[in-house]
């Protein structure tokens, strides 16, 4: 039998994707077709390195050639990836021009383990092969500095067409930056809300952080001055959710969530990550201990109909894989790397979702439509 592309292309046209609800062919994730005799090949082009999905599609691809072209097609996939940017990016293109996706790590109060989530899951998005960038912009409780041993660290500053520009570190795979860099370690941050957003600014405006794929960025707790800073002067892409499965932090969780969905506000919510989720002792993995309550974070996400991302449980090495220097995701293999790994999978997953609507569909209409629940 005789196969072109346009078999191909006409056979590929019958795989749709789960997420966006169209076939690959028309969302252009299909490249490079060759046939030469028995083989064809090409490239699938996912939208994130991170997606959880590519097993699966990659196995329709073959499936769906062999069904409606030639069952005897020797089909070759080779897996691919182009994180595209979200639609806000052409909105406000002074700021942050060559970042394409940023996103917010928010949480309705502190202590819930905000800053150990952005953290880890910058480094499980940067160890897909992704380019990403952490700005740590908690202005009152700077931590990023001491998760990464870079606590006596000052950034080299270079002179670029006349104009001073802050080189970020690069550590464990990702660029970071905070404000803890700038300031004494050992002194309280004693700042007005105008004092802050200005200096935050600065984080974003003069630091040279060139092309990435995701700007991950740790916010201070709570729903104030920084936060509006954020919204009104980047082109965020979506905000995630920290909470434990506490009474007390649902309930500022459920206002931090309310807040993005504001009027004048409008960011879309990536979905709600339950942090504490359960205790591990290390002389028994494989016993889980509810000590903050169970299922709080899957209740609160089915009621504000959002994504639960992941559950990350308590172990001991959490603490202190980020007081030296060297957070848990840096390392393979155990629970709490895959619990990061998975949610970067799922975070990135409804990203390319609010993504591929966002300019086809009001916010608060897809809320309501897209299958949040899982």
């Amino acid at each position: 039998m005789n196969v072109n592309k346009e078999q191909i292309i006409n056979a590929l046209k019958n795989v749709i994707d789960p997420d966006l609800h169209k076939d690959l062919v028309s969302l252009g994730m299909i490249e490079d077709i060759s046939i030469e005799n028995n083989d064809v090949s090409f490239k699938l082009v996912l939208t994130t390195p991170a997606c959880p999905l590519r097993e699966k599609l990659k196995n329709d691809c073959i499936l769906a050639i062999k069904t409606f072209v030639d069952a005897s097609l020797n089909v070759h996939v080779e897996l691919g990836s182009k994180v595209r940017s979200s639609p806000q990016v052409a909105d406000k293109t002074a700021v942050l021009p060559n970042v394409k996706n940023i996103i917010l790590v928010a949480s309705g109060k502190g202590g819930v383990g905000k800053s150990t989530v952005a953290v880890n899951l910058a480094i499980s998005l940067g160890k897909t092969g992704a380019k990403v960038g952490l700005i740590d912009a908690d202005i009152y409780g700077p931590s990023i500095p001491m998760m990464f041993n870079l606590m006596d660290a000052k950034p080299k500053v270079i002179d670029k067409n006349g104009v001073n520009r802050i080189i970020p570190f690069e550590k464990f795979g990702i660029k970071l930056i905070s404000i803890g860099f700038f300031v004494d370690p050992d002194k309280a941050l004693i700042w007005r809300g105008p004092m802050a957003s200005t200096a935050l600014k600065q984080l974003f405006t003069d630091v040279e952080w060139g092309e990435l794929d995701y700007l991950i960025i740790d916010t201070p707790p709570g729903t104030g001055d920084i936060h509006l800073t954020l919204v009104q002067t980047l082109a965020v892409a979506g905000v995630a959710i920290v909470t434990t499965p506490q009474d007390v932090a649902l309930a500022d969780a459920r206002k931090a969530i309310n807040m993005y969905r504001a009027d004048g506000i409008k960011v879309p919510v990536l979905g709600l990550i339950e942090n504490m989720s359960f205790f591990i002792p290390a002389e028994l993995p494989d016993n889980k201990y509810y000590i903050f309550g169970k299922d709080g974070g899957s209740k609160l996400a089915s009621e504000m109909n959002t994504p639960l991302l992941g559950q990350i449980p308590i172990v001991q090495s959490i603490c202190e894989s980020g007081d030296a220097g060297e957070p848990i995701s840096v390392s393979d293999n155990n629970i709490v790397e895959k619990s990061f790994a998975s949610l970067a999978e799922k975070l990135t997953q409804q990203l390319s979702i609010w993504n591929a609507f966002f300019e086809a569909t009001d916010v608060e209409q897809h809320e309501e439509t897209c299958n949040c629940k899982e």
